[in-house]
C-alpha cells in the first residue's frame, strides 16, 4: 500500500471457502458492504482460487482480490505467471497473487517430499517474479531449469507467505509484500520486521509491506473466544512450522501441546463493534502495513459474517 492509503484501504477480509458460486456471491456481498479488499485461501486439493477471482471480476467493479495463499507446488511457476497475465488483463489493478510453500501433509498428496522447502521456494519466486515483470527468465537451478519468453508482462503484485525470519528475508528480497498467518503482533513488529528489512537491504530495494493476519470474534465473551479458537485453530498446533514460530515469539505451546491463553489473547481480537474497530486501528498504529481479518465464528456463522462485513465496510468512515 502507498503511504497515502487510508485505514479502510489497509484492512481486508478473508472470506471462508465454499463452492465457487458461493465464493463469488460472498465477494459481491463484500463489495456491496463497502469492503475494499478481500482475501481467499486455497486448499491444495480444492477449487482454484484464481479461477474464482477471474469469474468474480466479471460481476464486481472495485473490490481488490488477493490470494492468501496459493500453494506454489500445485503448479509450475511459468504456469502461474500465465495465470497472472490473464488476471491482469481481466481485472487490471484489482488482483494480488499471494503464494507460499504450504505444508508437508499437503505436499505428500502430490507425491512431493521437499527436504529444503524454503530454498526450493526461493527458486520458484525468482522464476515467477522474472516471468511476470520482465517477460523472460533463464535459470539453471537445483529444482528448476527454465529458459522462457512469455507473451507479455504482468503488474499483478506478488505476495509471499512468511512465518520465520528466513522467509521474511525472502519476502524482503523478492516480493511485493509478506503475508503472515497467526503470527503474534509483537513478533511481527520486532523480529519479522527486522528480517524483512534485511532482505530488502540485501537486494537494494524498498522494504515491501508487511501484511498481518488477525482473527476477529464478534463477542464480548473472552472465554467463548478461547474455546472457539482452541477448536477451530487446532490444526496449527500440529504443524511444526507454527509450533516453532509460536515458541520463537515467546508463546510456546503448553506441555500438553495446547495453545496458551496468553497466545490466544494476543492473537485474537474480540468485543463490541466499536472495540473491534479500535483494536484494529491500534494494530495498524503499531507499524503493520495491512491487516488481513479472518472471522472466528462463535455462534451463527452467516449472521456474524454479515455483521463483520458491515463493520469493515464502514471502517474509517
Amino acid at each position: 500500500m502507498t503511504s497515502t492509503a487510508t485505514n479502510a484501504d489497509r484492512i481486508g477480509l478473508n472470506l471462508r471457502r465454499g463452492t465457487p458460486a458461493e465464493s463469488i456471491a460472498r465477494i459481491q456481498q463484500a463489495e456491496q458492504a463497502g469492503i475494499r479488499s478481500i482475501w481467499m485461501t486455497m486448499g491444495a486439493l480444492g477449487a482454484d482460487t484464481l479461477a474464482v477471482f477471474a469469474a468474480a471480476a466479471m460481476v464486481t467493479e472495485r473490490v481488490r482480490m488477493s490470494s492468501g495463499i496459493v500453494p506454489a507446488f500445485t503448479r509450475h511457476p511459468l504456469g502461474l505467471a500465465g495465470e497472472a497475465l490473464a488476471l491482469d488483463g481481466i481485472a487490471p489493478g484489482r488482483i494480488r497473487l499471494g503464494i507460499g510453500t504450504s505444508h508437508g501433509p499437503t505436499m505428500a498428496a502430490y507425491g512431493l517430499a521437499l527436504d529444503q522447502p524454503l530454498e526450493w521456494f526461493g527458486e520458484y519466486v525468482q522464476i515467477l517474479h522474472s516471468a511476470m515483470r520482465d517477460g523472460t527468465v533463464t535459470l539453471d537451478g537445483r529444482w528448476y531449469q527454465v529458459d522462457a519468453t512469455m507473451t507479455g508482462t504482468s503488474n499483478v503484485p506478488l505476495l509471499v507467505s512468511a512465518l520465520r525470519p528466513r522467509a521474511w528475508e525472502l519476502a524482503g528480497e523478492q516480493s511485493d509484500g509478506g503475508v503472515s498467518w497467526l503470527c503474534p503482533v509483537d513478533y511481527l513488529t520486532g523480529e519479522a520486521r527486522e528480517a524483512l528489512q534485511r532482505g530488502a537491504e540485501r537486494a537494494g530495494r524498498p522494504v515491501p509491506p508487511m501484511i498481518a493476519h488477525v482473527p476477529v470474534a464478534l463477542t464480548t465473551d473472552r472465554e467463548a473466544v478461547r474455546a472457539a479458537a482452541s477448536k477451530q485453530l487446532a490444526n496449527y498446533r500440529r504443524l511444526p512450522f507454527y509450533a516453532r514460530m509460536f515458541a520463537a515469539a515467546g508463546y510456546p505451546l503448553t506441555p500438553e501441546g495446547e495453545f496458551s491463553d496468553g497466545l490466544l489473547d494476543h492473537l485474537i481480537i474480540s468485543g463490541s463493534d466499536d472495540e473491534i474497530a479500535t483494536q484494529l486501528t491500534e494494530r495498524l498504529n503499531l507499524g503493520l502495513d495491512e491487516i488481513l481479518v479472518s472471522h472466528l465464528p462463535i455462534g451463527d456463522v452467516e449472521a456474524e459474517e454479515q455483521r463483520l462485513m458491515r463493520l469493515l465496510g464502514a471502517f474509517g468512515s
